[in-house]
C-alpha cells in the first residue's frame, strides 16, 4: 500500500510560481498513473494533469503551457511545477496515484493525498 503527503502550497502574487510536491510512502507492485487534481471552493474536483507509466504527459486545457507534471522515482515524489499563475487556480490540490499494489491484484486502485491549498492573490 502506498500513502501520499503533498506539500508546497501557499499565498502567491499572480504571475507567480510554486512547485508542489507528493511523496509517496510504502509500495505498490505497479503504478499506471500519477497526476494531479484540485477542488475550488464550491465546485467539483477537476483533473489537472497526468504521468503515464509511458512517460506520456496530459494537461487541462486552463493550465496547458504554465503547469508541468514530472516524477522522480529515486525519490518516490511526483511534482507539480505551476508558472504564471492565475487568481482562477485557487483550489486545494490533491495527487493520485493509479496501482497495483500487489502482483496478484485484479485491478488498479487509486490512492490519493491529503490535499495542499494554493491561494493565488494580490
Amino acid at each position: 500500500q502506498v500513502q501520499l503527503v503533498e506539500s508546497g502550497g501557499g499565498l502567491v502574487q499572480p504571475g507567480g510560481s510554486l512547485r508542489l510536491s507528493c511523496a509517496a510512502s510504502g509500495s505498490l507492485f505497479s503504478i499506471n498513473v500519477v497526476g494531479w487534481y484540485r477542488q475550488a471552493p464550491g465546485k467539483q474536483r477537476e483533473w489537472v494533469a497526468r504521468l503515464i507509466s509511458g512517460g506520456n504527459t496530459n494537461y487541462a486545457d486552463s493550465v496547458k503551457g504554465r503547469f508541468t507534471i514530472s516524477r522522480d522515482n529515486a525519490k518516490n515524489t511526483v511534482y507539480l511545477q505551476m508558472n504564471s499563475l492565475k487568481p482562477e487556480d485557487t483550489a486545494v490540490y490533491y495527487c493520485k496515484v493509479v496501482g497495483r499494489p500487489y502482483s496478484y491484484s485484479q485491478r488498479p486502485y487509486d490512492y490519493w493525498g491529503q490535499g495542499t491549498q494554493v491561494t493565488v492573490s494580490s
